[in-house]
């Protein structure tokens, strides 16, 4: 398949950055490349539900697709919904333009209790379709990204039903009933762990998390709910050379121990310093991001100075090339067209390589 834009091999190249190894340049893609601000989508979106799109392999590899061939991106990560795997546990869901809606919220024990551990290739057998078709399609020329709510993300959706300001009742099941939120973020993360060994296992060359509530927290009740849970995620998908992201967002006052999660590559919003993560955590952790989505919204310079900028931070090495949270609807396709160029453009000197190498190897 023959895609626009750099021709170097995408998959090799994301890879190696994943694993903190040399790259000729940095890879990039998007957070929600797939969506509202793609005229292809919104037209396949008047035709289909949310829901049945991500149901359906051949739309949602349709989906998964678009931005490829439009823009140019070095992978291509699964057309889904993080509330998918609430659905398989047995709660009735619904996903629109306004945001993602569980029909039965948990508060108790016994609900807790009666989540199912689904069989992934049963009860969310589409999923590993579309990466099955996903990967056929793209052979080994572009990598294949997976991805899963990690589980306090997910209780916040199954505690209050919907996306909420602060998360009062996630909040306050911590602070009244901390026992049945630790068995309940126990229960997603067992279920998580084995939907994304299902997404590796169809193909997924990386899988990533998203903790997008992470930033709710303390760093205390980080430590004690949320870390063990994701490290007991991360634990059991058994990943071995496959690179899991766990993204967190307004997160931090929280990085340190979001650090010993045991993923791969830290994906961090643009509140984050990356030429600070990178000198504190060295060839240990790769990063991804971490530009605003707002500037794409602007004109093609600040666009251009911002994507070099975040490569500069790390020095384009163990880098992923991200926005700091997901693409804006509004955005203009040559805006997000501008973000991938500039970025597959600013290639890292031999020299800088070198150093960057080297120093990341001392603190190893």
């Amino acid at each position: 398949m023959s895609h626009p834009g750099n021709s170097a091999n995408r998959k090799s190249i994301f890879l190696r950055a994943c694993r903190s190894e040399p790259t000729e340049r940095v890879p990039v893609w998007m957070m929600r490349q797939a969506g509202r601000y793609l005229p292809e989508y919104r037209a396949l979106r008047e035709r289909h539900t949310f829901l049945e799109m991500c149901k359906s392999p051949d739309l949602a590899a349709e989906v998964s697709l678009q931005p490829i061939r439009a823009l140019g991106v070095d992978a291509v990560i699964l057309f889904s919904d993080i509330l998918i795997v609430a659905e398989a546990m047995g709660l009735p869901i619904e996903v629109g333009d306004s945001g993602p809606v569980v029909g039965e919220t948990i508060s108790t024990r016994a609900q807790v209790d009666g989540l199912a551990l689904f069989d992934p290739e049963d009860a969310t057998r589409f999923t590993c379709d579309t990466i099955r078709f996903l990967r056929n399609e793209l052979g080994d020329e572009v990598p294949v990204i997976g991805f899963a709510a990690a589980p306090w993300t997910l209780a916040c959706y199954l505690i209050e039903g919907r996306s909420s300001e602060s998360f009062p009742r996630a909040k306050a099941m911590l602070f009244s009933e901390p026992g049945l939120l630790r068995a309940l973020l126990e229960r997603i993360a067992r279920a998580t762990a084995v939907y994304l060994r299902a997404q590796i296992a169809a193909g997924a060359a990386a899988v990533q998390l998203f903790d997008t509530w992470a930033g709710e927290l303390s760093v205390a009740d980080y430590g004690v709910f949320e870390l063990p849970a994701t490290q007991l995620l991360i634990g059991e998908i058994e990943a071995g050379s496959t690179p899991v992201i766990l993204y967190t967002k307004a997160s931090n006052h929280l990085l340190d121990a979001v650090a010993t999660s045991g993923a791969t590559v830290l994906s961090v919003d643009w509140r984050a310093d990356l030429a600070k993560l990178r000198s504190q955590y060295g060839a240990r952790l790769a990063l991804q991001g971490n530009v605003d989505p707002c500037v794409l919204l602007g004109p093609e310079r600040a666009i251009r100075e911002a994507a070099r900028a975040a490569v500069d931070a790390t020095g384009g090495v163990g880098h992923v090339l991200n926005l700091g949270h997901g693409i804006l609807p509004q955005t203009l396709v040559e805006n997000a067209r501008t973000f991938v160029e500039a970025g597959q453009s600013a290639t890292v000197t031999a020299s800088k390589s070198a150093h960057l190498t080297g120093f990341v190897a001392r603190r190893a």
